[in-house]
C-alpha cells in the first residue's frame, strides 16, 4: 500500500487515490502524476517504489497539503477573526461566511433550532 504526505493511498487508480490527501483535487493530482511520470489509471498498489518516491518527492517540493495545509487555513481564519471584518465575525458567530441566507436554512453552521416561546397575548 502506497502512503504519501502521512495518508495511506487506498487501491484505485492514482488520479484518484491522490485526491485523498488534503489539499490534493482532481486537477492537481493529474499535474502531479504528469510531473512524476506516472501514467494514469495505475492503480495505487502497482505502483513501483521509485514511482511512489517520485511522486512523494513532488507533493512535497510543490505542494503545501495535510497538517500545514489545515494550519494555514486555520491561521487565515484567525487573522480574520482578530481584526474584525465582516467574514471574520461570521466565523465567531458560526453563521455562513460567503453570503448565503440565514433566514431558512445553513442549518449546518447554525446547528440544531432552538424553540423560542411565543408571545403571550
Amino acid at each position: 500500500m502506497a502512503r504519501i504526505a502521512g495518508i495511506d493511498l487506498p487501491n484505485k487508480p492514482i488520479e484518484f487515490a491522490l485526491t485523498y490527501i488534503y489539499g490534493i483535487g482532481n486537477t492537481s493530482a493529474k499535474k502531479i502524476c504528469e510531473k512524476a511520470n506516472v501514467k494514469l489509471g495505475v492503480r495505487a498498489n502497482d505502483l513501483s517504489e521509485a514511482e511512489v518516491n517520485e511522486l512523494r518527492k513532488v507533493i512535497e517540493n510543490e505542494y503545501v497539503v495535510e497538517g500545514r495545509l489545515r494550519t494555514v487555513v486555520q491561521m487565515n481564519i484567525k487573522r480574520l477573526m482578530d481584526i474584525a471584518s465582516y467574514r471574520g465575525l461570521r466565523h465567531r458567530k458560526g453563521l455562513p461566511v460567503r453570503g448565503q441566507r440565514t433566514k431558512t436554512n445553513s442549518r449546518t453552521r447554525k446547528g440544531k433550532k432552538r424553540t423560542v416561546a411565543g408571545k403571550k397575548k
